[in-house]
């Protein structure tokens, strides 16, 4: 599935011949080679990266601690490094699954009887532990949560996700949503909440429908990272929309992801309530709040504006912020594919990550693409027998 198009121009903006298979690949594909990007230097400093690093991170790298990655804590047992995916990729993996499944638009329920079911019952290869194993033996305690609520505690889908701890691990595999319904932004929020709501509440599950917005308004053509930036602002609640916007208020002075590390922490920093120091969460960490909002999610915005769009300025600057990096790479990396599609993409990035993950990037997508015409096609049946009834109801011609 090889884009026809040309690379972005130097205003930011994508030649609108991009087609929907071409964002879907560019968005899916984009996701999961930041998220392999990101997963050896999460948790760590702009700081520890440099000096572990010898400078800032501009590719693929190894494991924080080498070969000792089996046993070195906090790292252990898992292989992050030299090109593996995340729980970020595998959750993604797995909602594009459940679309397969249902061919329609999705919501808590979705998410009950199929989702946990993949994650409990199928064993995958999970690349992190590189052997064969349930997603459910990779995922952390905030997906387990999917898991214990809905299979063993039988609570109502919708209200799940109430009591977990608000996190961005909702929104970190939101993109499909954006890309079901791609060019629709208000659509890809509000399936998007529903969705979240069996994962989580508050600021994580608004920061899931925020971006899957995103996705979807990257997919529309002409769109820019402007334009992106303002539909999250249109729709955004609460502290989710004051840290978007304080984030890239800052962003909009910067061109340079290294001197814009810095001042974007700075601008979140009141709206995140984890505190300076990622592995060491404050007390008030993680809770539910309307005056807060998730790190990962306006980092990812503010690096797209500093990187102008561009793939990898937006995703090493993503990369190199360091704390939660995988999952800002992986939200940065979605919303630039679905910009500008995979030729955007570093091609040596795409390989070493499909090869080292062992995972086919791009049939996803393809599943993806087939789901997103069947229900475009079925949207637009039923909007027009609204629109019959309505004028027949109201007297409209």
């Amino acid at each position: 599935m090889t884009p026809k198009t040309s690379a972005p121009n130097a205003a930011g903006t994508t030649p609108t011949t991009l087609t929907l298979d071409e964002r879907i690949t560019g968005a899916l594909v984009g996701a999961a080679v930041g998220d392999a990007l990101g997963g050896p230097v999460e948790g760590w400093t702009p700081e520890q990266i440099a000096e572990r690093h010898g400078g800032r991170v501009t590719g693929i790298v190894g494991p924080w601690h080498g070969d000792d990655w089996r046993t070195a804590r906090p790292i252990a047992p898992y292989h992050k490094g030299d090109g593996h995916v995340t729980d970020d990729t595998l959750m993604t993996h797995a909602l594009i699954r459940v679309y397969e499944t249902v061919r329609g638009h999705l919501d808590a329920y979705a998410v009950a009887d199929h989702l946990v079911p993949d994650l409990m019952s199928r064993p995958r290869w999970i690349p992190e532990l590189e052997a064969e194993a349930l997603p459910l033996q990779r995922i952390f305690l905030a997906e387990k949560w999917i898991v214990t609520r809905l299979h063993y505690g039988h609570a109502d889908p919708r209200e799940a996700g109430s009591g977990n701890i608000v996190n961005c691990g909702a929104a970190m595999y939101m993109a499909p949503v954006g890309l079901v319904n791609a060019a629709h932004p208000e659509a890809a929020y509000a399936e998007a909440l529903d969705v979240a709501g069996a994962h989580q509440s508050s600021y994580g599950r608004e920061a899931a429908g925020v971006l899957a917005a995103a996705v979807a308004a990257a997919c529309a053509p002409g769109a820019t990272p402007g334009s992106v930036v303002g539909t999250c602002l249109a729709l955004a609640k609460d502290g989710t929309r004051s840290a978007i916007e304080a984030v890239c208020e800052v962003a909009s002075r910067h061109t340079d992801s290294e001197s814009a590390l810095a001042p974007l922490r700075a601008a979140v920093a009141p709206f995140d309530t984890v505190g300076p120091h990622y592995r060491d969460p404050s007390l008030g960490a993680r809770r539910p709040s309307r005056l807060h909002s998730i790190e990962e999610l306006p980092v990812a915005l503010g690096m797209l504006l500093v990187g102008g769009g561009d793939y990898r300025r937006t995703v090493l600057g993503s990369v190199n912020y360091g704390r939660d990096c995988d999952s800002i790479a992986t939200m940065s990396g979605a919303i630039c594919g679905a910009l500008h599609g995979e030729r955007a993409i570093p091609a040596a990035w795409v390989k070493t990550v499909s090869e080292a993950s062992r995972l086919d990037l791009y049939a996803p997508a393809r599943a993806l693409a087939d789901v997103a015409r069947e229900v475009f096609l079925r949207d637009t049946a039923r909007r027009r027998a609204h629109e019959a009834a309505f004028t027949a109801l109201a007297g409209v011609r």
